[in-house]
Formats: structure tokens, C-alpha cells, sequence
């Protein structure tokens, strides 16, 4: 074999090394996007389940206004959050404000035993499982795809085709809990 054709053969192997990288990264990337619609989709299935939720507390008049503002501030919030950070932050909102919404609800035993908000109640707490998948997988491609972007040599590529760190889906996972835990969810 000649001194030309082992240079050759090496810089198609680098190519072809080089190529294979990039290819992790947009793969990486794909995954991200679509974990990310995933946990787009539970939080606006969420989001709808609202209103029929106050809706039907709304028709015990003498449970708390204030708490009920809270949910439906928590919810435009979410509606309208664009980036991962204030959808993360929205999420956190609605989390505290749904589980003061519960909680509160052990004090109307009319409210505990309407069945409509025994089923919002339920159908909540399965969306909060739901959307804590959806959040450790995003996270764990997050994390996969950050590391990469640091290691070597894949960072060179990386910064060639300006491919850049993203950012973790984190919810504060009292509040999280606080919506699971709901009480009396017999249905």
C-alpha cells in the first residue's frame, strides 16, 4: 500500500468519524424536539382540564375566590410561556396553586364528593405522572446531549455547526407531589 493512498484511507476515515458525530448531534437534537412536544402536549391537556375544574368549584359559592384566581393566573401563565425556563416555572405555578386547590377541597364535603370533581381531580393526577415521564425522559436526552457537546472531540464539531448546550425541564417536585397526592381520589 502506498504512502498516498494510507493518507487517503485516513482522511476518509476522519470524514466518515467527523460525519458520524454530526449525525449523533442532529439525532440528539430530534430527540430533544420530540420529547420536548411530548411534555408540550401534557401540560396543554393540563391546561384544558382547568377551566371544567373551576367550573365546577365555582358552584360552591363559598369556597375560596383568591385560591381559584390563583389556578386561573397559573394557567395563562402556561399558556402563554414560550421557553423551557417559564414553561418550567408556569408548571411550578399551577402545581402549587392546584395543590392549595385540594387541599382546600377537604374542607367542603359537598366539593369532595362531587363526582365531575372527583374525575378533574383524577384525570389531573394522571396528566402529573404523565408529564414527569415526559420530563425525566427530556432531561436524560438533555443530559446526553450536553455531554456530548463536552466531550472530545465531539465538542469541536459541535462548535463548527454552532450546536449549543439546552437547557433541563425542572419542576420543584414538592409541588409536583402536592398534586399527586390529592385526596379522596376514589374513583
Amino acid at each position: 500500500m502506498s504512502f498516498g493512498n494510507i493518507v487517503l484511507l485516513t482522511i476518509v476515515a476522519i470524514g466518515a468519524y467527523l460525519v458520524a458525530i454530526y449525525n449523533k448531534f442532529v439525532s440528539l437534537r430530534a430527540g430533544i424536539d420530540a420529547a420536548w412536544s411530548d411534555i408540550d402536549v401534557q401540560l396543554k391537556r393540563r391546561y384544558d382540564l382547568i377551566p371544567a375544574l373551576v367550573d365546577t368549584v365555582k358552584g360552591y359559592k363559598d369556597y375560596e375566590a383568591g385560591t381559584l384566581e390563583k389556578v386561573i393566573q397559573a394557567r395563562q401563565q402556561g399558556l402563554g410561556a414560550g421557553t423551557v425556563e417559564e414553561k418550567a416555572a408556569a408548571a411550578n405555578a399551577l402545581s402549587g396553586a392546584l395543590g392549595k386547590l385540594f387541599a382546600l377541597a377537604e374542607a367542603y364535603p359537598d366539593l369532595k364528593a362531587n363526582q365531575n370533581f372527583l374525575h378533574l381531580q383524577g384525570e389531573l393526577s394522571s396528566l402529573e405522572d404523565s408529564i414527569q415521564n415526559a420530563r425525566r425522559y427530556y432531561n436524560a436526552i438533555v443530559r446526553d446531549y450536553n455531554a456530548k457537546l463536552e466531550s472530545f472531540p465531539d465538542l469541536f464539531v459541535a462548535q463548527k455547526f454552532n450546536f449549543t448546550p439546552r437547557n433541563y425541564f425542572e419542576l420543584d417536585e414538592s409541588e409536583a407531589e402536592s398534586v399527586k397526592k390529592m385526596p379522596n381520589i376514589d374513583l
